[in-house]
């Protein structure tokens, strides 16, 4: 109809949140929003990750090459990769890495001098900015040395060396997997579950035990005083249908009837710990929102053209 609004507001709601962990519901929009959010969360959330290794000295086992690799893989804290520049668009510099706008520079310089193997970890790694730096798994409650000693990248026997230089950079997933801010982003569709009580009293006890347990999951149980069954965790449904063959096997049909919801969405967010669940989620919308408004920019231009002809397009050059 001419003048209608298609329009949907989506709203969020946290379920929980931690500094490497987020689970949330996106609810009243449709799955093309959920996986758009999804997969820019995993490719286009821009991280920082070092690029440039330059070796200047290595006498360990591992090779230059498989070194750098290992470097690269490395997650550092990338609190201001949205603010900074990339480094093909930077006009500052010219790629040697030391430049404030586009990368971060690392040296690394160990030597082991004893008869005991010496890790070499990313906590050897030094930064030119302390707002870029190795993330730090450790965990502070721990008193165990060994447990806070960083991402190992070579260990090293006496008289061996490692030193080198290394330039991280800003990217995005989509260029290499080391600039992923995310380990893990899913989403499922949220389970509306009916069971058909009339159809249920029929059954036996033994029957609803046989029934309740063909699911993988627990997601029904009975009730000990009443005998009925009921549902105790509808997220753990896993859509796969084991439930209603069962039903339909005890000749049962319409015993149980599961809809996915098309318009509400259960988010699970994991980070790599460059950057937080929740700002890797608030950057992932932001970097969205760029591209839907560069989409209705283009479409606005198709619109100019349409309109005034060969002159709209002169106007912006073609």
């Amino acid at each position: 109809m001419e003048g209608a609004s298609y329009a949907r507001m989506p709203r969020v709601k946290i379920r929980e949140l931690k500094d490497d962990y987020a689970k949330f519901e996106l609810r009243d929009t449709d799955a093309s929003i959920a996986n758009a959010l999804r997969r820019v969360m995993i490719a286009e959330v821009p991280t920082i990750a070092i690029d440039l290794v330059e070796i200047e000295v290595n006498s360990s086992v591992l090779n230059d090459e498989f070194i750098a690799h290992r470097l690269g893989l490395i997650p550092l804290t990338s609190e201001r990769a949205m603010s900074m520049r990339f480094s093909r668009d930077c006009d500052a510099c010219d790629g040697d890495g030391q430049c404030e706008f586009c990368s971060v520079e690392f040296h690394l310089r160990v030597k082991c001098m004893t008869d005991q193997t010496l890790d070499v970890s990313s906590k050897d790694l030094y930064s030119s900015d302390h707002s870029v730096v190795p993330v730090d798994f450790s965990d502070p409650a721990a008193t165990d040395s060994s447990e806070n000693r960083g991402v190992i990248i070579v260990k090293l026997r006496r008289g061996q060396e490692l030193r080198l230089r290394a330039i991280a950079r800003k990217g995005i997933g989509k260029d290499h997997a080391k600039w992923s801010p995310a380990a893990t982003v899913t989403f499922m569709y949220e389970p509306e579950i009916h069971i058909n009580e009339d159809l249920m009293e029929t059954l036996t006890l033994e029957e609803k035990r046989e029934w309740v347990d063909s699911s993988p999951t627990r997601v029904f149980d009975i009730d000990p005083v009443t005998q009925q069954v009921m549902v105790v965790d509808s997220e753990a449904y896993s859509y796969d249908d084991e439930v209603i063959k069962k039903a339909e096997a005890m000749g049962k049909p319409g015993l149980v009837e599961i809809i996915a919801k098309q318009d509400s969405f259960i988010f699970t967010v994991e980070s790599t710990g460059a950057i937080k669940a929740s700002q890797l989620v608030l950057n992932a919308i932001e970097i969205l929102k760029q591209k839907l408004d560069a989409v209705r920019l283009s479409e606005d231009t198709v619109e100019a053209d349409d309109q005034f002809g060969e002159l709209g397009a002169h106007m912006r050059g073609g």
